[in-house]
């Protein structure tokens, strides 16, 4: 049972740092790109395939840390992305990169606290 949770919360947290890695770039390349007339602003929809692992849920009755490594992270386009003349607005975006980067940093820290969890029960179990 223990080793089912802790490869599950390992494989999320890893998941969930690939995305917010990948929504990095997303929004950089937004930025580098804004004064470009006819580019695409990309987007990752982590959250999307995660309801796709919670539907696997839902039809097998469980979810294991190897179907969370069949979720595909990738950028596409943004959806209903209204066309603007001329540049866009770069505060949206750089908004999105400090919140980003405050979720990465927010998720590497819970992965530090599972770890520490990790070892200190190996530790205490050494005993």
């Amino acid at each position: 049972m223990f080793a089912g949770i802790e490869a599950m919360t390992t494989a999320t947290l890893s998941l969930a740092l690939d995305a917010a890695s990948l929504r990095q770039q997303a929004i950089a390349s937004n930025i580098a790109n804004a004064d470009v007339i006819d580019y695409q602003p990309q987007e990752v929809a982590f959250e999307t395939q995660l309801l796709q692992a919670r539907d696997g849920l839902r039809r097998n009755g469980s979810v294991d840390a190897f179907s969370l490594a069949d979720v595909q992270l990738k950028m596409t386009p943004m959806a209903n992305f209204p066309r603007q003349q001329g540049p866009s607005p770069l505060d949206a975006e750089v908004a999105k990169l400090a919140q980003n980067t405050l979720h990465y940093q927010a998720l590497i820290k819970g992965l530090n606290k599972h770890f520490a969890l990790l070892s200190s029960a190996i530790s205490e179990g050494k005993k």
